[in-house]
C-alpha cells in the first residue's frame, strides 16, 4: 500500500489575511502600475510563489501587456533558504524591454535582487517588481532591496498561503498564515 506523504495542516498556524485583504492589496497594486501601459511590459511571474499573485493581478491590469516566466528558488520546499538554483529563464528576449517581475514574497530580497541583476544584464531597458508580501522586524522590512510594489506587511515568522508554500504543500490556502515564532 503507497502512502501518502503530503504535508498535513500545521495546527498552531495563525491567520494573518483572509482572501478580501489579499484581494484588495493586489487591486491597489493594479491601480498603481497603470503607470507601464504604455511601456510594452514583459510580466515574469517568479514560480512556484508567483503564480497565485500574477493569477490574481493580471486580470486587473487592463493594458496590453507579454507574460513568460522565470523559475529561481532557494527554498527546495524546505523552510530556510539556500543557494540560489535556476530553474527556468524566460523564453522572451529581455533587451530592451519594460521588466515586470512578479514574487509572493520578499524575505531577504536575496532572489528578487538576483533576478533583477539577472534582467539588466539580459539588456532590459527597465526593470520593476512587485511582491505580495514583505517581512518586517520591528516594523522595518527585513530585506535592503525594496520592491517598486507590495501589498501586505508579514511578520519575521514562517508564513504560507496565496502562494506562499509550507514545505511545497498549502500555496493554496485561503488566506496567509505564520507559523509561531521559533
Amino acid at each position: 500500500m503507497q502512502q501518502n506523504n503530503f504535508i498535513t495542516w500545521p495546527d498552531d498556524a495563525v491567520k494573518l489575511y483572509g482572501i478580501p485583504e489579499v484581494q484588495e492589496a493586489i487591486a491597489d497594486i493594479a491601480k498603481d502600475m497603470t503607470s507601464l501601459a504604455d511601456s510594452n511590459p514583459l510580466v515574469l511571474p517568479m514560480m512556484n510563489g508567483g503564480l497565485f499573485f500574477a493569477g490574481q493581478l493580471l486580470p486587473l491590469l487592463d493594458f496590453p501587456l507579454q507574460c513568460d516566466y522565470i523559475h529561481v528558488t532557494r527554498y527546495h520546499e524546505t523552510t530556510s533558504g539556500s543557494d540560489l538554483h535556476w530553474v527556468r529563464t524566460p523564453s522572451q528576449p529581455l533587451a530592451g524591454r519594460t521588466i515586470v517581475l512578479l514574487d509572493d514574497i520578499l524575505d531577504e530580497g536575496i532572489t528578487l535582487e538576483s533576478v533583477t541583476a539577472y534582467c539588466k544584464e539580459q539588456g532590459a531597458e527597465k526593470v520593476v517588481s512587485a511582491v505580495l508580501t514583505r517581512k518586517e522586524r520591528d516594523g522595518k522590512p527585513i530585506a535592503s532591496f525594496e520592491p517598486d510594489w507590495w501589498g501586505l506587511s508579514l511578520p519575521d515568522r514562517y508564513c504560507f498561503g496565496c502562494g506562499l508554500d509550507y514545505k511545497g504543500y498549502w500555496r493554496n490556502a485561503a488566506g496567509l498564515f505564520a507559523l509561531p515564532a521559533l
